[in-house]
């Protein structure tokens, strides 16, 4: 046996054993009223009483709404945005220039979403934003773009599109790598035409990986990001940008409710399991393959 390779597997091995799988019996202390001087062995078990107090609150379904409307704008903006990029960069035919522009578009991915909340308030802010000082100057009133409740979730996937999109390409244009170069000179002997050749092959060879990543995705249905929300979250948009994440740092970091923000945490991916689960079976269903 090739014990030498074998052992390569070995940090990856530890690093899923000791910060994947050992954390997971951390979910035990949804279901107890969690202290940490007792620890999780001999705190008080509560049963459902934490999932009870979730469901029942007076905002959960706010919270809810937020969370999916977010997410269902980034599922139909955000997710064919890299397919479109990928698409377009594969049309490229001068090697020097698409080179150029897949390093221009995925350099924003690297920043943090620090700096791109920070250069969003000085774009878009009311207070001396470029934007702002452009509609003045052209006789316009200055308009409210980081406080008004209309604005935020256009903003919020306007933000994670120009970050992220660029990132993502780099998985569908391996896939499109892997196309058959021959089928597209068949094509055109035929005379098929640059759209008939994209629509009959170039994405029936990538519709397995947009559905595998499609199904990932809804897996992550009730995650919109802490940090990206977090700091363009303000008291005037709270109503319409205050999602699970953003309640779990209030109640579990600063509340110190360990046991229900686990029990929410818990709810988040039961949630996602029945989505990627139900997603997947579809998919068999409909003669692809699926993730599992």
């Amino acid at each position: 046996m090739d014990w030498d390779l074998y052992l390569l597997l070995v940090p990856g091995l530890l690093f899923f054993l000791l910060f994947k799988y050992v954390p997971m019996w951390g979910v035990v202390i949804a279901f107890q009223d969690y202290s940490p001087f007792k620890g999780v062995l001999h705190s008080d078990w509560v049963g459902l009483k934490h999932f009870v107090n979730l469901f029942t609150y007076d905002k959960f379904w706010a919270i809810f709404r937020n969370t999916i409307l977010i997410s269902f704008y980034n599922l139909i903006f955000f997710f064919p945005a890299p397919i479109l990029l990928a698409l377009l960069l594969n049309e490229l035919r001068i090697s020097w220039f698409k080179r150029s522009v897949q390093t221009i578009i995925y350099l924003p991915h690297f920043i943090s979403w620090v700096v791109v909340a920070g250069m969003t308030y000085l774009i878009l802010g009311t207070q001396g934003g470029i934007v702002n000082e452009l509609i003045q100057a052209s006789g316009g009133e200055k308009v409210a773009f980081l406080t008004t409740p209309e604005y935020f979730r256009t903003l919020i996937v306007s933000q994670s599109i120009w970050k992220e999109a660029g990132w993502g390409t780099i998985i569908f244009l391996a896939a499109l790598s892997g196309v058959d170069t021959q089928l597209y000179e068949a094509a055109i002997v035929d005379g098929a035409g640059r759209w008939r050749q994209l629509w009959h092959i170039t994405l029936p060879a990538i519709r397995s990986t947009i559905l595998i990543l499609l199904i990932l995705r809804l897996g992550n249905i009730l995650d919109v990001g802490f940090e990206h929300i977090f700091l363009m979250l303000n008291s005037t948009v709270n109503s319409v940008g205050d999602v699970f994440e953003t309640y779990v740092y209030r109640e579990g970091l600063i509340g110190g409710k360990f046991s229900y923000t686990t029990a929410v945490g818990l709810f988040k991916s039961l949630v996602g399991l029945v989505l990627v689960a139900g997603a997947n079976w579809l998919s068999q269903k409909f003669g692809e393959e699926g993730v599992f």
